[in-house]
């Protein structure tokens, strides 16, 4: 299922039948958790992350993560889009504001051209903002993977999000990060749709580690670069999952800002 946090409308519902228990990052309501198994961030040490709130075309409620690339552009992955989205950033409990806080409507949505939600391929999307944020101790943006960046199976990156602590577990509203290790791709080979140039195979099998409903979008970091983007798990949360791989879509990203 995506990660997207949409409440289940009939429409949605049967979606994530076609999509044979693929996990929606961002879960069945409104409402965001925790990464599960990971630790909660220190408050506003990740100042480039961005909580969505979205309008999805059949007017419910959802959200996603997402991370601030430019000042005036948001990376999210495609199955986050929605008829509008305000995205709030410099928060670490979503539910408490702070001064810190910067609310920002999003003015226009580049969700990838071959984006295919059936197959969840090509889960990337950028986000313009409508005015640009101000740079702040709690508000910064992200480097993110350069083209010719591929990171080998092995390396221990970490993913960051608002999602479920648990698959039952009742939402958390502060930012949660957990470690993930790159994994070969034959471990993702169960996934219908998983490629290995344009996706990457996260997590340990054997670790109850792992982003779920409510992370859709949100950053995987290695060595405080962001790589990857968080696409689908299982729907039981065991590892691996499969993020959206950042440096294979380098030129679109570069092809959209230069235009805009």
């Amino acid at each position: 299922i995506k990660l997207a946090a949409a409440v289940g409308s009939p429409s949605e519902r049967m979606r994530l039948l076609v999509l044979h228990l693929l996990l929606f990052l961002l879960g069945s309501t409104a409402k965001a958790g925790e990464i599960i198994g990971g630790t909660e961030c220190k408050p506003h040490a990740r100042p480039y992350m961005a909580y969505l709130d979205i309008v999805t075309p059949d007017h419910h409620l959802s959200a996603c993560s997402g991370f601030l690339i430019r000042r005036n552009f948001v990376l999210t992955a495609a199955h986050c889009a929605g008829r509008s989205i305000t995205v709030l950033l410099g928060a670490h409990n979503r539910k408490v504001k702070e001064d810190t806080w910067q609310m920002l409507e999003v003015e226009k949505q580049f969700p990838h051209p071959k984006y295919d939600g059936h197959l969840v391929l090509n889960d990337i999307m950028l986000l313009k903002l409508k005015e640009k944020a101000n740079l702040t101790l709690g508000v910064g943006t992200l480097p993110f993977s350069a083209k010719s960046n591929f990171i080998p199976p092995g390396r221990v990156c970490r993913a960051v999000g608002w999602g479920q602590t648990n698959v039952n577990e009742p939402a958390s509203d502060t930012l949660q990060e957990v470690k993930m290790s790159v994994l070969d791709p034959q471990a993702c080979c169960h996934f219908e749709s998983f490629h290995h140039e344009p996706q990457m195979c996260m997590g340990n099998p054997k670790k109850m580690r792992n982003v779920y409903k409510g992370d859709s979008g949100g950053p995987l970091l290695c060595a405080g670069i962001a790589q990857g983007i968080a696409s689908y798990v299982h729907q039981n949360a065991k590892p691996p999952a499969v993020f959206t791989r950042l440096s294979h879509y380098r030129p679109w990203i570069n092809k959209i800002l230069r235009e805009n």
